[in-house]
């Protein structure tokens, strides 16, 4: 379909098919290099204690696998957002444990617990690498285990960091009410250029020029998201978002029962795509395709539908 079939506010409805359901928390739907499927639940608990899930999904067969439950000196982790790099090794934003990396055969690895400056790692949510090899990393959690488990949804301390790819954990702003998703912008030659955040208290998108690993410039207002009534009380907002190979962004908007499309100059949403459940957390593109694998909260499933245009090229692909 061409671009000109997108007009403003452009509701469409396309068909949804569900994978599966039942991870607590569903959300970082991520290919790895060799086309396998990795997504997390966060939310499991053992005992009241936190022991989220590393999963790996047979999308031909919709069987599970759980490859590791992230556990530092004692303490479980809530994984989220998740990225391959070209190692084939998943990344993954922990609101826990800060930043993970995970092997395919479930071998995990706490990246830091502090950042360049020494400070305490706070807890994170989502990831996204940049074409140069950085990670970008949003943090609405407070400090790290052993630190008590704190949210910024009342008091703007969310965090967005940069892991550059010489291994340096940069914190590069703060004063987020719940940082959440994020994705990167690249110019037609391939080099980092914005940097978008996502405030799901605010329903807000942000954006910073980027202008070296872990070196933005101002951050401006990219977007806002149409208000939603709550359907729990908890007010709607982005989540998990990626860019198609047009520059369009596709962002969950939790508790609303939508996904927003921006343009490439943001502002506000050009399509709104209905989903079949009220909370969808997170998009990721197949490789290579214009299939969109959604995860979500209402049923704590994994969907996929087909969107208009192929995804933006993940790192890894490169």
């Amino acid at each position: 379909m061409a671009d000109d079939s997108i007009t403003l506010q452009q509701f469409i409805e396309p068909q949804f098919i569900k994978i599966t359901e039942g991870f607590p928390g569903a959300e970082g739907p991520v290919f790895d290099k060799c086309g396998n499927f990795y997504m997390v639940a966060p939310e499991v608990k053992t005992n009241g204690n936190f022991a989220g899930q590393v999963v790996r999904i047979d999308l031909d067969t919709c069987k599970s696998t759980v490859i590791c439950e992230p556990n530092i000196d004692g303490f479980g982790g809530i994984p989220a957002g998740c990225q391959c790099d070209k190692n084939n090794v998943i990344w993954i934003a922990d609101m826990r444990l800060g930043i993970l990396t995970v092997s395919p055969s479930g071998q995990f690895n706490q990246l830091c617990k502090e950042d360049s400056d020494g400070n305490t790692m706070q807890g994170c949510n989502d990831c996204c690498f940049d074409y140069d090899g950085n990670l970008w990393v949003t943090a609405p959690a407070g400090k790290i285990a052993p630190h008590p488990y704190t949210r910024s949804s009342k008091e703007a301390f969310g965090s967005v960091y940069c892991v550059t790819n010489q291994q340096k954990v940069i914190k590069v702003d703060t004063g987020y009410l719940i940082s959440n998703g994020i994705a990167v912008h690249h110019s037609s030659d391939g080099k980092p250029k914005k940097l978008i955040v996502a405030e799901t208290r605010t329903q807000s998108l942000w954006v910073y020029d980027i202008l070296g690993p872990g070196a933005v410039g101002k951050k401006t207002l990219w977007g806002k998201l149409p208000k939603c009534p709550s359907v729990d009380g908890v007010p709607t907002g982005p989540d998990g978002m990626d860019f198609d190979e047009a520059g369009n962004l596709i962002v969950a908007h939790i508790r609303s029962g939508y996904l927003e499309v921006f343009g490439p100059e943001g502002d506000r949403p050009h399509t709104r795509i209905k989903c079949p459940f009220i909370k969808p957390s997170n998009v990721h593109f197949q490789p290579g395709t214009s299939t969109v694998y959604v995860t979500e909260h209402e049923f704590d499933g994994l969907w996929k539908f087909q969107w208009l245009r192929k995804g933006q090229p993940q790192y890894c692909e490169l």
